[in-house]
């Protein structure tokens, strides 16, 4: 890879970060009994991941939604986030395939790789609940299922806005680069 590229490389990851940092705080839901907030950065770490590749998913997921949740006074989740979301952007980028054009964008690798995000996200965050907290509680317990809105809003959302960066072939264009 040529300086050119490489220094493109690190800009596009920073944007990346930025993207999913912005995302993540600009519509925050707070849920009370969970010390947390839904949010729409989801949608931006399935994006990056499914259509630049696992490596970008990874650091703009776990860095980005670290930021966000620093920035915006939930630093107590900085490090279980860092952790919940770079693995999230790793299984979506790993199993849907699409960055390598191995499978169309609408295929059933991209929505399996969308419900094991989904499930990363609540499992990730009920244990770190349960690690933070000590034990099992109620709240903990009824923390599941905002978690599960957010996980499902944000691919809807990815569905929707992949499909239309999939009629723009924005992949094709950024191939050369990433």
């Amino acid at each position: 890879m040529n300086k050119k590229n490489r220094v493109f490389n690190i800009v596009l990851q920073g944007l990346f970060i930025a993207l999913v940092c912005v995302m993540t705080m600009a519509i925050q839901v707070p849920v009370p009994f969970t010390n947390g907030y839904i949010h729409l950065g989801d949608s931006a770490i399935l994006i990056i991941a499914v259509f630049f590749g696992r490596k970008y998913g990874v650091i703009a997921g776990g860095v980005g939604s670290m930021m966000a949740d620093i920035l915006s006074g939930y630093s107590h989740w900085a490090i279980p986030t860092l952790i919940i979301k770079s693995l999230m952007g790793f299984v979506a980028g790993s199993i849907s395939k699409y960055e390598n054009k191995k499978e169309n964008f609408i295929s059933i690798n991209t929505f399996i790789a969308t419900l094991f995000t989904v499930f990363v996200m609540v499992t990730g965050y009920f244990i770190a609940s349960c690690i933070m907290e000590g034990t099992v509680n109620t709240n903990i317990i009824k923390s599941i299922f905002p978690n599960i809105i957010q996980g499902s809003l944000g691919s809807a959302i990815f569905f929707i806005v992949g499909k239309a960066l999939d009629k723009l072939k924005i992949s094709k264009y950024m191939e050369r680069y990433v």
